[in-house]
């Protein structure tokens, strides 16, 4: 990848970050918010179009040659704004002072211009597997436990089902 690519490139991801982080300041304080927040005020449609933009810093990283290591970070931060800043209310506030693409950039930033955070992340990419893997088994079996309650509360359900299946 040429110089003059990644330049451009970490500057539109500098815009980015700002517009969705830090484009609004409040009058008389050092404090600024950028339209994360206000985007993410619509549910579900607005949290997202914030997480799409979020990744296009991850994919400018990504692009660039970003090891693991630095993608599990940035994914991190992606998914905890994303995450936390789907529930109504309190996630507009928290993202106004969690800024992870602002986190992003600078991680972005030591990466293409001071050449930090490199090598392999397999060690974090094979115990987040290992983690999902055990979340999806964890939700799987807590869905059991509440159909097997559902019918053991209602049988009647239950027989209607089993009549209707044949």
């Amino acid at each position: 990848m040429s110089n003059s690519r990644a330049k451009r490139d970490l500057q539109f991801a500098q815009r980015l970050a700002r517009l969705l982080d830090t484009s609004f300041g409040v009058p008389g304080t050092r404090f600024r918010f950028g339209l994360d927040p206000l985007i993410g005020l619509f549910p579900f449609v607005g949290d997202v179009i914030t997480l799409v933009m979020s990744l296009i810093i991850l994919f400018i990283a990504l692009r660039h040659g970003a090891g693991g290591r630095l993608v599990l970070k940035m994914i991190f931060h992606v998914l905890v704004d994303t995450l936390v800043g789907s529930i109504p209310l309190i996630g507009a506030i928290f993202d106004v002072f969690y800024k992870s693409n602002t986190k992003n950039l600078r991680l972005l930033n030591e990466f293409i211009t001071e050449n930090k955070h490199t090598g392999s992340g397999k060690g974090l990419i094979i115990g987040f597997l290992a983690l999902l893997l055990g979340l999806f088994i964890a939700i799987v079996y807590f869905i059991g436990i509440i159909i097997s309650w559902f019918f053991s509360a209602f049988p009647e359900v239950y027989n209607w089902f089993m009549d209707f299946r044949g």
